[in-house]
């Protein structure tokens, strides 16, 4: 039951990441953003939450996660009927930020239920297979599901639909998860560090794609959030020593370029599908599904096996390389490209090479962490993917002109991951 109730938490967080890209043509329409507004209606939710995704750690480790998942459900469901209810662009920009924080304290939430409860060894790479698929799963789907709501009710359903999900969610909670808080924690929170992580990354995504000084504004805000964590000695919001492990620092570096990889890959590829192939929402939906059964299928049954007989960093690495195929291949798409050569083959190679990156780096990077580091270990791993995606896709928005510029770049840094697999700490078969 725990497992269901991570993996239900992790798919609607996953979910958001995407839901709304196949219905942003209509939000664009109905609320008025322009083009370099639009990707906010992304990037406010993935900014928020990967911001404080650190703070959400710890406070798992604070106060338990019996009181921090049902709050995080509660303010996520909150936030989305706000959004789904707005007429406003600029509250529907400030629904998603609150989406992104009440995300932020359930995502690690999800993941420090599994590494709490089971022992590292095969079973903890089971579970954390299934769970590294449902979040796979809730990306992808989130894009058929946000075609099939845009096309039949309204763009408002993409988020609306979260607030049944989190009305459910929540007494499963309370009624599974242990009363007790975690043991031997103060109940310091270090918001210092969470406000400029959140700003800093804010700004320099912003910088990116539109001002250098603001970019150097953030650059020193994430330097100074560097400077209070280490001086912060009680109860920081990541512990600085932890970096020390090589499968932690280098396990996240290239998580953080992996998800500038796959995360932006749904943005850019949904505005192809509509804008070049011509695609309804409905059609572009199903166009995703290809890489949410090979995810799937790669990610929770493939892998798994591979990693018996496979190391870890040796899956990392050919996944990268797979990876960075398909998004070549990706490219190649034009006008009078068909479904099969433009969309689906293409989907196949990049499913299968993120399925063998994800799960074998999820287990790397939190590998020999003990249960009171276990929230700021599982906080900064989601925190280096949102923030790659969030900063991938503002930089690819910046610096390329067309979706098959963006998918040659991804190619690039895939071929970047390649290589920086082969220098992640061995982790032998289980």
């Amino acid at each position: 039951m725990l497992l269901v109730l991570a993996c239900a938490a992790q798919f609607v967080v996953v979910l958001d990441v995407s839901v709304v890209n196949v219905a942003l043509p209509s939000i664009q329409r109905t609320l008025g953003f322009d083009e370099s507004g639009l990707q906010w209606v992304v990037n406010a939710y993935a900014l928020v939450f990967a911001g404080f995704l650190l703070l959400g750690g710890r406070l798992a480790d604070l106060y338990g996660l019996r009181r921090v998942l049902p709050t995080g459900l509660g303010l996520f469901g909150a936030a989305s009927l706000a959004g789904g209810l707005t007429d406003s662009a600029t509250l529907l920009i400030a629904a998603r930020a609150a989406q992104g924080l009440g995300a932020a304290v359930l995502a690690p939430a999800t993941l420090t239920v599994l590494t709490t409860t089971c022992p590292e060894g095969p079973g903890r790479t089971r579970a954390l297979a299934i769970w590294t698929a449902v979040g796979l799963a809730g990306g992808t789907a989130g894009n058929l599901i946000g075609g099939i709501l845009t096309e039949y009710l309204s763009w408002r359903s993409t988020l609306l639909i979260n607030v049944p999900i989190c009305a459910l969610a929540v007494p499963l909670a309370l009624r599974v998860l242990s009363p007790a808080p975690r043991q031997g924690a103060s109940s310091r929170l270090d918001l210092p560090g969470a406000v400029l992580a959140t700003v800093g990354l804010a700004t320099v995504a912003y910088g990116l794609a539109h001002d250098p000084v603001v970019l150097g504004i953030g650059v020193c805000a994430l330097a100074l959030f560097v400077v209070v964590e280490a001086r912060t000695t009680a109860t920081p919001l990541f512990p600085l020593r932890l970096l020390r492990s090589p499968a932690i620092s280098v396990g996240n570096v290239t998580m953080l370029l992996a998800g500038a990889c796959l995360n932006p890959m749904w943005y850019f590829l949904t505005l192809t599908m509509q804008n070049l192939l011509h695609y309804p929402a409905l059609l572009t939906g199903l166009g995703f599904l290809p890489h949410t059964m090979v995810s799937i299928a790669v990610g929770m049954y493939l892998t798994p096996r591979l990693m018996r007989h496979v190391s870890s960093r040796t899956l990392v690495s050919t996944g990268a390389l797979v990876g960075a195929a398909g998004f070549w291949w990706q490219s190649r798409i034009g006008p009078d490209s068909d479904y099969v050569s433009g969309i689906l083959l293409p989907a196949v190679v990049i499913s299968l090479g993120g399925g063998l990156v994800n799960t074998p780096l999820t287990t790397i990077v939190t590998s020999g962490v003990g249960t009171a580091d276990a929230g700021a270990a599982s906080g900064l791993m989601n925190t280096t993917k949102q923030v790659g995606g969030a900063l991938g896709l503002a930089a690819l928005a910046a610096f390329t002109n067309t979706a098959t510029q963006a998918f040659l770049a991804i190619a690039a840094v895939l071929l970047i991951v390649a290589a920086l697999g082969r220098t992640l700490p061995l982790r032998a078969p289980d």
